[in-house]
């Protein structure tokens, strides 16, 4: 298959690629890194009449941390979380994740702002972000608005951006002392696109009680249940606890059935999944007691 005819734009600069989003707004679409956008026109599933291609905007590729805070450009490569030192010490749930992305070919040419944008429901970033209480950078040639993760989506492959809109960079909160994270996922081949996944973050006080929980999981946009991460507050880790949680949380999920699996499957393996990520965070977070 070949894509539908379209005008190609080169921009080099933020404002240069806003211009244009600006002038041609509906009709044009944002390129990063490709990996889902192209084979989209390909098939003529997307069909933009403009290419704004961002790959030679240098401002938006960048990891850097700023008073305790990741700050991650859009155009930044996912290779480039996964192999980053200051990923791995400060947040190693995202670099956990990026892991599971595609394969090592997938992740050398897709990005972190495109894979976000995109929204797919079995992406493992934006699952992690929700977890990591990130919060995403917008900017048009109105200005510019601060979103935290679960405001972006709004369903699959649908976000809150607007048509003359780009996300231009990715905050991450610092994780507080005693925080153990775990990221599981399960597919049909490792690198095939998630049936089900769950990112996790416990927090323990000094006395080895949960004293801050998060959970969040891949459904139609990602979910994180809040009662299920009440539940765990002010309780000590434990098995029996983490398998009631796993439950409460699969059945707040509204998944789809298509041809890989139920909707029944998906829940039970969320609740499988949510079980061993929690036992595998108590523990990691245990080890800094």
């Amino acid at each position: 298959m070949k894509p539908a005819s379209f005008e190609y734009f080169s921009p080099t600069t933020i404002s240069e690629a806003l211009d244009l989003l600006s002038q041609f707004g509906t009709t044009a679409r944002a390129l990063a890194g490709g990996q889902s956008l192209v084979p989209m026109m390909n098939f003529r599933l997307a069909r933009p009449s403009h290419l704004i291609d961002l790959n030679r905007i240098p401002e938006l590729s960048y990891v850097t941390v700023e008073n305790g805070e990741l700050r991650i450009g859009a155009m930044t490569r996912q290779r480039e979380i996964e192999r980053s030192a200051a990923v791995l010490e400060g947040w190693p749930l995202l670099k956990e994740a990026t892991g599971y992305i595609g394969h090592v070919q997938i992740r050398n040419r897709g990005t972190v702002g495109g894979s976000l944008a995109h929204a797919y429901p079995a992406s493992e970033l934006p699952v992690a972000m929700c977890a990591l209480d990130a919060v995403f950078v917008l900017r048009s040639q109105r200005g510019e608005r601060l979103l935290k993760a679960r405001e972006l989506f709004v369903g699959p492959m649908t976000t809150v951006l607007e048509p003359e809109e780009l996300l231009i960079e990715i905050r991450v909160p610092p994780l507080p002392a005693r925080t153990g994270w775990a990221f599981q996922e399960i597919s049909r081949r490792f690198g095939d696109f998630a049936l089900m996944a769950v990112a996790c973050l416990l927090t323990l006080d000094g006395a080895g009680a949960i004293q801050k929980a998060s959970l969040a999981f891949t459904d139609s946009t990602p979910v994180r249940p809040e009662s299920a991460e009440q539940r765990l507050v002010g309780k000590r880790p434990d098995r029996d606890l983490f398998s009631e949680v796993g439950r409460l949380a699969a059945a707040a999920l509204n998944p789809d059935t298509d041809v890989h699996a139920s909707a029944e499957y998906r829940r039970e393996i969320a609740g499988v999944l949510a079980r061993r990520a929690l036992q595998q965070a108590a523990e990691r977070a245990a080890s800094f007691t």
